[in-house]
């Protein structure tokens, strides 16, 4: 399951790529909390986080907040994912970027869980990393055009 702050994190993009679009300007970090319905303290710290990845930036001073560094389709729900909740697999043994045995294992080559989760792994992060916040853009306009 996502954390709520992934949640807000991929909330507070779609905002901030639909902000690019109709205007060149910072957005505020208290009119994407409002819009949004975060909290503007967690928002904070999720795009101080988001920044130091280099995925937003910020502007200070007068006419000064956030804006996305990256454009929306090079921002993947991957990198989101494991910036905010780190491995995406299910067991440690799978996991791409935080490998660690499993206690119990007793050979991870003939191992049938193991490899039954990398496979479920595999699969998740590949449809993860060829979605983007332009992925989202694109279907929430689908399914706006659809009502």
């Amino acid at each position: 399951m996502l954390s709520k702050k992934t949640k807000y994190a991929l909330n507070a993009l779609v905002y901030l790529s639909k902000e690019a679009k109709s205007s060149q300007e910072p957005v505020l970090i208290s009119q994407i909390a409002q819009s949004e319905k975060i909290p503007q303290k967690f928002l904070e710290s999720i795009l101080l986080d988001m920044k130091k990845a280099g995925i937003v930036n910020s502007k200070r001073g007068k006419g000064g907040g956030y804006f996305l560094q990256k454009r929306p389709e090079n921002i993947t729900l991957a990198e989101i994912m494991r910036l905010f909740d780190g491995p995406i697999a299910l067991l440690p043994c799978v996991t791409y970027l935080y490998y660690e045995r499993c206690e119990e294992c007793k050979d991870e080559e003939t191992c049938g869980i193991r490899d039954v989760f990398l496979e479920m792994r595999n699969i998740t992060v590949d449809l993860l990393k060829k979605s983007s916040i332009q992925t989202m853009l694109d279907r929430e306009s689908k399914l706006k055009s659809k009502k």
